[in-house]
């Protein structure tokens, strides 16, 4: 009974009944791992709301709107080691997947993302993995964030051990614009030609959006340097 109420809260999503197998196959050790991400995660959750203290103590501004945080469910956990190929295992996941758990960070202003980043990456319990700037270069769809794997200790009862986090830095409006083009991309029964017109007018959102993030940012810099003359 105990281990069907540990799936429930570490394996939500969960679709088929062929899922349920798979994932009550792997056990108290799924469970386990999955508690271990959850540790890990807030242990980066943690480190950005100490960041953003000291950031409003030196700079007198929060940057960070919002933060975020995420347990891939099984669901997707299982669909992505099916399409990669890799045989569903505890330790295959743990070694092949990279964002089962996330922080998502939302920040004010663009600068604030790379300030945030540079911050983070200067921990030395923080070692970042892999970078993928979808702001300097955004996907096709017009997709813009700063996308970071990171690994992190966390120290259990016995020992010390290093998990993987993905953290997605944006600002408030790249973070309104990937929630509304998230919930649309999945409508269903749009003709062909319909859906490519519907993709380039959330392509011209996206660049509207990072032309206004721009100009805010603008601005803002333009009060600064005012206040800094008087």
């Amino acid at each position: 009974m105990q281990l069907e109420k540990n799936i429930v809260t570490y394996a939500p999503g969960l679709e088929t009944d062929s899922e349920i197998d798979e994932i009550r196959a792997l056990g108290k050790d799924y469970i386990r791992l999955m508690s271990y991400y959850s540790a890990a995660m807030l242990e980066i959750e943690t480190k950005f709301k100490v960041l953003s203290i000291e950031f409003n103590g030196k700079f007198d501004r929060n940057p960070i709107e919002a933060i975020k945080t995420r347990i891939k469910t099984p669901h997707s956990v299982l669909e992505k080691m099916n399409r990669i190929g890799k045989p569903v295992t505890v330790e295959s996941i743990e070694q092949s997947l990279s964002d089962v758990a996330g922080v998502r960070v939302i920040c004010s202003f663009v600068d604030d993302i790379y300030r945030l980043a540079d911050m983070l990456a200067q921990q030395d319990d923080v070692s970042v993995l892999r970078v993928k700037d979808y702001i300097k270069t955004p996907k096709e769809s017009g997709y813009r964030s700063l996308h970071l794997i990171v690994e992190i200790p966390i120290y259990l009862s016995n020992e010390k051990r290093f998990m993987r986090v993905e953290v997605q830095l944006r600002t408030i409006a790249m973070d309104f614009w990937a929630s509304l083009e998230h919930k649309l991309r999945y409508k269903k029964d749009i003709a062909r030609t319909q859906a490519q017109d519907i993709a380039r007018q959330l392509v011209a959102c996206a660049d509207a959006v990072a032309q206004s993030d721009q100009q805010m940012l603008s601005v803002r810099q333009q009060i600064e340097n005012a206040k800094a003359m008087e």
